[in-house]
């Protein structure tokens, strides 16, 4: 296992991230027999970091965790990295440093925990307020979501902190500028790299241009999230979890455009998921790729891919190709 260099903060962390999330869902939706498997497989092949989130399985996520993750530094002694997310109620922001904390603690009563590695803010970023999107000064303004993180790591309760970068780009880029934060959850995958590089005008899909180029310039970690887009380029097989995170974007779509792409590069470099995970991980700007596992070979199969190395120039290039039709759109 290859380990890269998590921002400006000092921490080496492996290339893949072992996602705790509900879409793959091993942790919340599978037996404990198959959750304690996992956690040991992901630590046998040497992952160093854990991602949950209050919201996954409501809970159950983090529950899980609370006792997988002693039951393994028992039996192994691995001790990963863990990073953990909050919502919040943006019809509720009298008080957000208060509402973080309280929403804090009942994760770190799941967890079992005094503290995690990194928090990070769950909630879209945006220029209009609304449903689950924050402003940037809302984030960013007095006694607004940095303050509350920044009196969380003055009390010992976290390390770093976060954001998802999920959203409006501008407002997004907005916020990793302000030097706040020490990572970024960033939507990135082969259908949709544009949060590292400039589009096609013919290519379609949410545009997160200038999110790469703004956490390089600040030392902010990437963690690049959808990295299957929510399984859709891994596998042909629905389990009704594929959700859409972003404008422009259906599965139906994504479906289409995974076709292309396997058409487009053949056979030779891994099974559909290889392929993606050796694609996020061509880009040395990416801190981790958090990988989510439905079933146990799933872990087995980001191991290898990572052993296999970035994908090939040609093959990249052939990629380049596609989103120059928008994946050879009729």
């Amino acid at each position: 296992m290859k380990h890269r260099p998590f921002g400006r903060t000092g921490i080496k962390v492996s290339e893949i991230v072992f996602g705790a999330g509900a879409v793959g869902g091993v942790l919340v939706h599978k037996d404990d027999a198959t959750k304690r498997e996992a956690i040991r497989r992901a630590m046998a092949g040497g992952i160093n970091w854990v991602d949950t989130a209050a919201q996954y399985g409501n809970g159950k996520s983090e529950e899980s965790l609370g006792w997988l993750l002693p039951e393994e530094r028992k039996m192994s002694g691995a001790q990963p990295y863990l990073s953990t997310k909050f919502n919040l109620d943006v019809e509720n922001l009298k008080d957000i440093p208060a509402q973080i904390e309280e929403r804090f603690r009942a994760s770190l009563a799941r967890l079992k925990r005094s503290s995690v590695d990194v928090l990070q803010l769950h909630n879209r970023i945006g220029a209009k307020p609304g449903g689950r999107v924050m402003t940037v000064e809302q984030i960013l303004g007095k006694n607004g979501v940095a303050d509350g993180l920044d009196r969380l790591r003055e009390k010992g309760l976290i390390r770093h902190m976060g954001i998802t970068a999920i959203g409006e780009a501008a407002s997004v880029c907005e916020v990793i500028r302000s030097g706040r934060f020490d990572s970024a959850q960033v939507y990135y995958n082969l259908l949709n790299p544009s949060a590292a590089r400039r589009m096609p005008k013919a290519w379609t899909g949410h545009d997160f241009a200038g999110v790469f180029a703004a956490c390089r310039a600040h030392g902010v970690a990437v963690l690049a999230i959808r990295i299957f887009a929510a399984g859709v380029i891994a596998t042909d097989e629905r389990t009704g979890r594929e959700s859409v995170l972003t404008a422009n974007t259906s599965v139906a779509e994504d479906e289409r455009k995974t076709r292309a792409v396997f058409d487009a590069i053949g056979a030779g470099h891994g099974t559909r998921g290889q392929v993606a995970l050796r694609f996020v991980l061509s880009n040395p700007d990416v801190s981790a790729a958090i990988i989510g596992s439905a079933e146990l070979h799933h872990i087995d199969e980001a191991l290898r891919a990572a052993e296999m190395g970035p994908l090939p120039p040609p093959v990249l290039a052939r990629l380049d190709e596609l989103y120059e039709s928008d994946f050879r759109r009729a």
